[in-house]
């Protein structure tokens, strides 16, 4: 007898493109390289079957060879996507326990698992245990990108974890037209969002965040992109541990070593 899949039926609702920068973070994990074929789950697809093709689009250009899974707990919109099943597209019911298709081995670790707008819609509670799941599932150098973003994606949060628990944590933002970088404080990962009050990690680094973009508003005249650079700069001056990667900065995106949001453990 099939086990019951762990979890509950979200809302399920999606927009093209929503997961762009999510997606184009994943596309540079240097796992998607290093292994020959990889598997990459989008866990939770939702309603409809949107976000698996674009995923797969998007990361067979970094590996031809990569084969996506879409995971949902609910029969009818596994059903539903089913129409778009393809060798490299494959879709299943299932949960927090990840399950594969038999041919692909049902046991077998897997890549990245993308767990987008999921756990947003549970308990602060339940996190730890889905975690933990997840991580199961993992292959040794595997990631799991589990995060939220709001309906057009043009803000978005997440936590990079491996095998052994949460790594960083990253924000994405539309930058143009941008008033402040914690606008992206609804939407933040389940994790941190009822953390986001004085004397929490979380809080004190959104504040830091608005800060740094303030304090370059001269440069919004040279565009927004340079004065979000410049507000990176200067929190890794500052002594935020950040990743320093230029690159992505200029995506609109800035990631910090978990310890400095970490919610279990306090603030100095």
């Amino acid at each position: 007898m099939a086990k019951k899949p762990i979890g509950s039926i979200t809302r399920g609702t999606t927009n093209p493109n929503r997961l762009r920068r999510i997606d184009r973070f994943i596309a540079e994990l240097p796992v998607l390289r290093a292994v020959e074929a990889p598997i990459v789950v989008d866990l939770g697809f939702g309603a409809s079957a949107i976000t698996p093709l674009e995923l797969l689009d998007r990361l067979v250009k970094r590996n031809p060879r990569v084969t996506v899974v879409g995971i949902e707990i609910d029969r009818a919109r596994v059903a539903t996507a089913a129409a778009h099943e393809s060798k490299q597209l494959r879709f299943i019911h299932g949960g927090f326990e990840t399950p594969l298709p038999a041919d692909l081995s049902a046991n077998r670790p897997v890549e990245v698992i993308r767990a987008l707008n999921v756990l947003r819609q549970y308990d602060e509670t339940d996190v730890a245990a889905a975690w933990r799941l997840m991580q199961s599932r993992l292959s040794p150098n595997g990631r799991i990108i589990e995060g939220t973003c709001d309906e057009l994606g043009r803000y978005a949060s997440w936590v990079t974890l491996n095998s052994s628990g949460p790594l960083t944590f990253s924000v994405s933002l539309r930058l143009q037209g941008l008033e402040a970088p914690s606008k992206v404080a609804e939407r933040l990962p389940k994790v941190l969002i009822h953390h986001n009050v004085a004397g929490e990690k979380i809080h004190a680094f959104l504040a830091a965040l608005d800060a740094a973009w303030l304090k370059n508003a001269p440069l919004a005249s040279f565009g927004a992109v340079q004065r979000w650079v410049a507000c990176c700069q200067h929190l890794a001056e500052a002594g935020w541990p950040l990743a320093k990667e230029p690159k992505r900065w200029k995506l609109g995106e800035i990631t910090v070593d978990w310890a400095a949001v970490d919610p279990s453990t306090p603030a100095k």
